[in-house]
């Protein structure tokens, strides 16, 4: 399970050189803006989230460096074992490093998402960076745990004076005028392009400060994403942008 590495695809760099290999971004960091380290699984390197979130970023003129550390069935134990992501916490300064595994809604996986959290935070604290926990989403046939995963994700940035990053809230919110959009891929569980949109504009609010509404309303792929098809509806662009402020709001110090 863990010699086996997902090769992403490059990313088509528009705020950053950085490139994705075997699940690790590797390369020279912009100079300014803001840098932003991932450390997760296959709910983040499919569609190539850290990607998506520098391309975003760029379309309006902000600058977010990323790099990635991101293997198939990984947890953050998993990652601390390995020692890849720490040697690339220890190779930048970073401003957030957001931690992701898998949904964690049984008691034991909860009480392991806070325990690797605080000792990612030791690190972390140590590079002068602030821990961001990325909430994720339950597979489709489980819908009614998005709340456990809400509550397991909020306890572990409570608990280090993190961030949190409620991109599966966002998910629950912008079903509730919507139902329809397909925000789970065809696996039922990892992300649709949709669904990663939508988790990258709730981390560039966090990240940059800037409003998620304000982003361009296109059918623009390049204001989108360097990876997501022309095809969008403005009005479901719209709700995306909207449910990712709304998301946030919900968590002013976290």
């Amino acid at each position: 399970m863990r010699t086996v590495l997902i090769r992403s695809a490059a990313i088509v760099a528009l705020s950053t050189a950085c490139t994705l290999r075997a699940g690790i971004a590797t390369g020279p960091l912009p100079d300014g803006g803001h840098h932003v380290l991932f450390i997760g699984n296959s709910l983040t390197y499919q569609n190539d989230l850290p990607g998506t979130l520098a391309a975003i970023a760029a379309s309006v003129g902000d600058t977010v460096g990323v790099r990635s550390v991101a293997k198939p069935n990984y947890a953050l134990v998993d990652h601390l074992t390995d020692g890849e992501a720490l040697a690339t916490l220890r190779q930048a300064r970073w401003d957030f490093v957001v931690l992701q595994q898998g949904p964690s809604t049984l008691p034991a996986n909860r009480d392991s998402l806070a325990l690797w959290t605080t000792r990612w935070d030791r690190f972390i604290r140590a590079q002068s960076a602030r821990p961001a926990l990325l909430m994720v989403w339950p597979d489709a046939s489980r819908t009614s745990f998005f709340e456990a995963c809400r509550l397991s994700y909020l306890n572990a940035a409570q608990g280090v004076d993190g961030v949190m990053l409620p991109a599966g809230e966002a998910w629950t919110i912008a079903w509730q005028t919507d139902p329809d959009l397909p925000f789970y891929g065809s696996d039922g569980f990892h992300p649709s392009l949709l669904g990663t949109y939508l988790a990258a504009i709730v981390i560039y609010e966090r990240v940059t400060g800037h409003d998620a509404r304000l982003l361009p309303r296109t059918n623009d792929g390049r204001a989108v994403s360097n990876r997501v098809p022309i095809g969008w509806a403005r009005e479901t662009i719209r709700l995306l942008q909207e449910s990712a402020h709304a998301a946030n709001l919900r968590y002013p110090s976290y």
